[in-house]
């Protein structure tokens, strides 16, 4: 297993030098660019996208106490929001960001097309957009120019709580698919693959509902099932794990701890770790943005580690890339 890891700022380590100065590239000088490279606001596409996942899983929960009440929550159902919030979530976790975004791990061919299709059905936009707008996170965070951070609406209560929901929600109808371009997402839009799974986009949206419905129709024997299924395992469920992934951009860059001196206000927060699979361990994360492995020190669960090791031990993925202990020791901590 490959043990390398450089800090934002530092120069590349020695053996994997090339490979180190490739993945920074992906990432300009954030300082040298204007605040929108590509376009002033998001396309209305991905606003239409967005509602849906952001209002639409409300309207389907009201929908499933009332049409099913006494009736509408069965075991099949949580079996199948579970495993949908999990197998779809590890597409955002694993592939959109720790492979995507920040190459920490190669992976086999047939695993990168499963990740981006996964991770296409949690509604969080195609990668393109996903990681442009992460990468421009990284290069810009908490500051002028960040898509989501939670400390540039202002002072004071009211400057705090715009915040926080600028940085959970209304930055997905504001400052979203902003840098889709070859500005941060050069080597994405050279991938023919990725290209094709991106132009299928709204297919994988159909799929993340229609998958539910499916097999809820088939376990229970007829379409109400399916439609009770679908409310769960799909409207309910993104609505559940789209907040999850945005309260990393929210809750983790306000409240939690700073183990690490990442020159943002990046925070490690447990509770968030446990329902993003270890996106929670985001000071980690930003000390050492290149590392598969975000929960760095014991006790801190990172599933999508654990994913990422089993991966590398069927084969299936390769070169997985850690800060090494002189690194870890080196960086400098907040206390």
């Amino acid at each position: 297993m490959t043990v390398v890891e450089t800090r934002v700022g530092e120069a590349p380590a020695e053996a994997t030098a090339g490979a180190s100065t490739e993945v920074e590239a992906l990432v300009p000088d954030a300082t040298k660019l204007a605040v929108a490279t590509t376009r002033e606001q998001t396309s209305r596409v991905s606003q239409v996208v967005t509602l849906v996942a952001v209002i639409g899983p409300v309207i389907g929960l009201f929908s499933a106490m009332g049409l099913f009440w006494g009736v509408g929550f069965r075991l099949t159902d949580l079996v199948l929001f579970v495993a949908f919030y999990v197998v779809c979530g590890l597409g955002i976790t694993v592939g959109y960001h720790r492979y995507f975004t920040h190459k920490s791990f190669e992976a086999a061919w047939g695993v990168k097309v499963a990740l981006a299709i996964l991770g296409a059905m949690t509604l969080q936009g195609p990668v393109t957009q996903w990681v442009t707008d992460h990468r421009k996170h990284h290069a810009r965070s908490d500051q002028e120019g960040d898509p989501h951070s939670p400390h540039l609406s202002g002072d004071g209560f009211v400057g705090t709580v715009k915040g926080l929901w600028h940085a959970q929600v209304g930055w997905m109808f504001a400052t979203k698919g902003m840098e889709r371009g070859r500005v941060y997402g050069r080597d994405l839009y050279e991938d023919r693959t990725i290209r094709v799974v991106d132009r299928l986009y709204l297919v994988w949206v159909a799929l993340s509902l229609g998958l539910p419905f499916l097999l809820g129709a088939w376990i229970g024997g007829s379409w109400a099932d399916g439609v009770e299924a679908m409310v769960w395992a799909g409207l309910v469920r993104i609505f559940a794990f789209e907040h999850a992934t945005f309260a990393v951009n929210s809750i983790c860059h306000t409240f939690g701890r700073r183990t690490y001196d990442a020159r943002d206000q990046s925070r490690n927060n447990w509770f968030v770790a446990l329902l993003v699979f270890g996106e929670g361990w985001h000071n980690n994360h930003h000390a050492f943005p290149k590392s598969a492995r975000h929960g760095l020190a014991r006790g801190q669960l990172d599933l999508s580690w654990l994913v990422i090791r089993g991966l590398e031990r069927l084969r299936l993925a390769s070169r997985l890339r850690l800060p090494t202990a002189a690194q870890l020791e080196r960086t400098p901590r907040t206390a």
